[in-house]
């Protein structure tokens, strides 16, 4: 039986472990020992380390087949090249703000396949987006992607269910955006606007940076992603941002020095964990615009996925963190041999690929509505 380890066991990285834990000898590894009491009385052996070093990360990983990352972004680009350095396989979910092609010649000079941004956008958005980039020549993709819970509380109305600093990440970061084969850069939630849908109702869409490798890889003239939250959220992380309760610049308070955003993640991260029971969604919509066999032709894949109440695992969870155990599986059988950085739009090219990774979802629970229709 082969052998999986985990570095990173929140919510998402907890999901995959239990999703693989059949199939494949898995080993879950955080710093945190309240994560790892998850896993009592489970299948995964589970390790208490430091996985902030590197030394570390190369010494855990050795002797087995294939390494999944689910660390903070912040820790992300130094935990995947400690493992590529190791000449070990990975599968990553990290939201890491480094550009992952700049580990691109040493993963191939040690024959790793490292396939990043493998979750749900980035992650199934591009798989699919690559799917359909090898079969029409596409003009526009429009990707928009959010999780959210049900239940609307003042004063955030949010919950995050992925880690919290990479969501500040999202509200701070400047995005990119690609407009008639230019890259252009513009503010973090900008461009905002209200999109209704029946199964919810009004939710606002604004920019984020989630395009990312997409930027490099494929040569198509508009395209853009955009986040969901509930209507006045945005105006509220605009304000803290503005005022500075985001910087990481130190300033000096009574006499001691702190950074503000370590006080903000300080009181706003209570506000943001999910309840235990706590039933939310995701919904991913993407549309692909372009010429398909001599016709103008439009595509739209759309996802709406919820709290699983018999295992208590959230939608966010669910649509990430099984897109990435799928690409795993797939990896693991030996039917992907790209090597170096490989995005996920790399591996949904590959038409067996895309489809077992749509198929794994459907059999999770997770549909993916297809329309196809003539401009």
């Amino acid at each position: 039986m082969k052998k999986i380890i985990i570095l990173g066991t929140g919510l998402i990285g907890s999901t995959i472990a239990f999703d693989l834990t059949n199939d494949y000898l898995v080993t879950a590894v955080d710093s945190n020992s309240h994560r790892l009491k998850t896993f009592a009385d489970k299948k995964i052996n589970t390790i208490l380390a430091d996985i902030s070093s590197d030394s570390e990360i190369k010494k855990l990983i050795d002797g087995y087949d294939l390494v999944i990352g689910a660390l903070p972004g912040f820790m992300g680009f130094k935990a995947l090249k400690s493992i590529i350095e190791a000449g070990k396989n990975v599968v990553d979910i990290s939201f890491f703000p480094e550009d992952p092609f700049l580990l691109d010649e040493l993963a191939k000079e040690k024959g790793v396949t490292a396939v990043v941004d493998c979750g749900v956008s980035p992650g199934l958005s591009n798989i699919i987006l690559g799917y359909h980039n090898q079969r029409m020549k596409i003009k526009n993709y429009k990707c928009i992607v959010g999780g959210l819970p049900y239940k609307r509380e003042w004063p955030f109305q949010y919950k995050a269910y992925f880690s919290p600093i990479d969501v500040i990440e999202e509200y701070k970061r400047p995005v990119r955006i690609m407009m008639n084969k230019k890259i252009v850069q513009k503010e973090a939630m900008s461009d905002a606007e209200i999109i209704n849908y029946k199964e919810v109702g009004d939710l606002e869409a604004f920019n984020t940076d989630g395009l990312r490798s997409l930027l490099k890889t494929v040569n198509i003239p508009n395209m853009i992603e955009k986040t969901l939250r509930y209507p006045g959220h945005i105006g509220l992380m605009k304000v803290f941002r503005e005022i500075g309760y985001f910087d990481e610049k130190e300033i000096e308070v009574a006499g001691k020095t702190i950074k503000p955003i370590d006080v903000t993640a300080r009181l706003i991260f209570p506000f943001w964990l999910p309840i235990e029971g706590e039933k939310d969604f995701t919904i991913l919509d993407i549309l692909i615009e372009g010429e398909e066999e001599g016709k103008n032709i439009s595509h739209r894949h759309f996802i709406i996925d919820n709290y699983d109440t018999v295992t208590g695992t959230s939608s966010m969870a669910r649509t990430t963190g099984f897109t990435c155990s799928a690409v795993a599986r797939f990896f693991l059988d030996g039917k992907y041999q790209g090597k170096g950085i490989c995005p996920p739009e790399y591996f949904g090219e590959d038409e067996r690929g895309y489809n077992f990774v749509l198929s794994y979802l459907k059999g999770k629970g997770i549909t993916i509505n297809h329309s196809k229709s003539a401009n």
